[in-house]
């Protein structure tokens, strides 16, 4: 998530009245979760194991619980709580606006886009050209949709990310700001969910359907001309790149990588990256054409045990 004005290091800690190891002119332009962090940008950390990755990371500004050695060129945020002031910066720089109208005045709608009754778009949501917005469809702010698109009934896009952090009193969420993106040519089935970001953008990318009933996770980017099945199921930071086939009910762990061409089998719950244009198949999913195998053997241990026994 990018600040529409750069900030500097020492307004940030007035901001969340915590120390700072840096210069106080230091440029803010933003924030970011780890995977997508770029130089300028604030990353939080709040545990021993993950300190070398956020200081070795692309992110300038770490917000940090510990006093650490600055690393040249960069600039440290020191907080006794980074979750909860990555949350304070989420809510300063993005705060929830509520909205009285269907349908956003702030909203941009496309030339000969069709809007359904009950359809609900929120603040800056872009809607480009030639869409068909069905019944019940709930578009949260800032989203972006291109044009050519068709959204069914009941599809929400924007919720927040489903990401908590266990304290004593419950569980915290971590603050969504990022934005929902849908390209041009997409068909997003009915009663489908798509989280927004964290902090950047959740993506479905050109030419890709998906199905009825399917769960995108935040911060996920779906590839070009994908198709997805009902009842799938995708984590949040999941990268499918072009040309991805999931069949129904798949499921899909946080953070994997599904490479170009891939075919997922239905059922299959896949918990590794996979390798461009090979077939997967079962729970945990393995190469297609090797678990078939397997299971031709394993029909046969009666019959090698028979023969065994008659020896």
């Amino acid at each position: 998530m990018k600040y529409s004005v750069p900030q500097t290091l020492e307004k940030i800690a007035r901001i969340l009245n915590c120390d700072y190891v840096g210069d106080a002119n230091f440029p803010v332009f933003g924030m970011n979760e780890i995977h997508v962090v770029e130089p300028g940008d604030i990353v939080f950390v709040d545990h021993p194991k993950y300190y070398d990755k956020a200081l070795e990371s692309k992110a300038t500004i770490v917000l940090i619980n510990k006093e650490v050695a600055c690393p040249e060129g960069k600039a440290l945020l020191i907080s006794d709580d980074p979750f909860r002031d990555f949350n304070t910066l989420t809510n300063h720089f993005n705060p929830f606006v509520a909205s009285n109208t269907m349908i956003s005045e702030s909203a941009v709608i496309g030339v000969n886009t069709v809007i359904q009754p009950n359809v609900f778009v929120g603040n800056n949501v872009k809607i480009g050209d030639d869409c068909v917005i069905h019944s019940n469809v709930c578009i949260y702010d800032d989203a972006i949709i291109g044009d050519n698109v068709t959204i069914h009934a009941g599809t929400i896009l924007g919720a927040s990310a489903f990401y908590y952090k266990n304290r004593p009193e419950g569980y915290d969420q971590l603050k969504s700001g990022g934005r929902v993106i849908i390209e041009d040519n997409v068909d997003l089935g009915a009663l489908c969910t798509i989280d927004r970001g964290v902090t950047g953008d959740t993506t479905i990318g050109e030419g890709s359907k998906l199905d009825n009933q399917i769960q995108i996770g935040h911060d996920t980017i779906i590839g070009k001309k994908c198709l997805i099945a009902s009842q799938t199921g995708i984590a949040g930071c999941v990268v499918v790149e072009d040309n991805v086939t999931l069949w129904g009910q798949v499921g899909v762990k946080s953070g994997l990588t599904i490479a170009k061409g891939t075919v997922i089998y239905a059922q299959s719950g896949l918990g590794q990256d996979t390798e461009e244009g090979k077939t997967y198949f079962g729970s945990p999913a393995q190469e297609a054409r090797s678990q078939f195998k397997e299971m031709a053997y394993i029909k046969k241990i009666p019959e090698i045990l028979k023969k065994l026994k008659n020896i």
